[in-house]
């Protein structure tokens, strides 16, 4: 009996020591994933700032070369992007609100001529936005005096619709050309003083040069920028039209193809 509780006794003792070194390293590895994650959170938490702080010297940055490039040139070259800007978004606004769905307002129409004639048409043209109900329109109003009249009519109305649609169009190209002109005679007024500093130094040092210099390319880069920008919302703007434009005709195509249909 001796013998089997010195037995048990000693079970015990180990499968307490096996139990506090299996807590022990559950805590070791519980410690070790919450540094784990502590540290994860901490890198995150230094990438963040890291971003924001290389953000903001892109910003400063940005102002400082500005500043740097002269309130002259600089100034008319941040005036030429805002008024790009400005038109090229007037424009989207424009065209956006002028697309409309060329085949339903036909389907339409072509109802409207069975039912009730060109009176009914008309209306339904005068409910509906857009430059194609307004073509459609003008086409109906001359339906009656013959289909000459009538195709004239849309034509003549048509190329109006796309006067209206390429309305202040220009003014984008002028400023995408006139930003990067303005910046080169930036650069060759800076390039003219960088040389009068050596003239009225009568040494050539790297120090004389290198501000007028400076400012010279500052103005090339922030003109060839502004450039980049009005060009891409120009050609996006030229894309819009054009395709209005296709669809204007095609639906003008379809409107003397009912009014020829209704006459027979």
């Amino acid at each position: 009996m001796k013998r089997l509780l010195s037995i048990i006794a000693i079970i015990s003792v180990v499968f307490i020591q096996n139990l506090n070194s299996n807590v022990n390293i559950f805590q070791d590895e519980m410690g070790a994933a919450e540094a784990q994650e502590t540290f994860e959170d901490s890198s995150m938490a230094v990438e963040e700032v890291v971003a924001e702080v290389e953000q903001l010297n892109f910003h400063q940055e940005l102002k400082k070369r500005f500043i740097e490039g002269g309130p002259g040139f600089m100034g008319i070259v941040l005036l030429c992007l805002i008024l790009g800007l400005a038109i090229a978004i007037e424009r989207i606004i424009y065209l956006n609100l002028s697309e409309s769905d060329s085949e339903k307002l036909t389907e339409e129409v072509e109802v409207a001529m069975k039912s009730g004639g060109v009176k009914a048409a008309k209306e339904v043209c005068r409910n509906t936005p857009g430059p194609v109900a307004s073509i459609f329109y003008q086409g109906l109003d001359r339906a009656n005096e013959s289909i000459e009249s009538a195709e004239k009519a849309v034509i003549a109305y048509g190329g109006v619709q796309m006067g209206q649609l390429e309305k202040n169009v220009s003014w984008i190209s002028l400023f995408i050309a006139l930003a990067p002109m303005l910046g080169f005679m930036g650069t060759v007024i800076g390039m003219i003083q960088a040389f009068d500093k050596i003239e009225a130094a009568g040494d050539m040092q790297p120090s004389l040069v290198a501000g007028g210099i400076k400012v010279a390319l500052l103005t090339t880069v922030f003109g060839l920028i502004v450039a980049i920008i009005l060009q891409i919302f120009y050609n996006y703007i030229i894309a819009k039209i054009d395709s209005i434009v296709n669809d204007m005709e095609n639906a003008s195509i379809s409107l003397m193809d009912i009014l020829v249909n209704n006459n027979k």
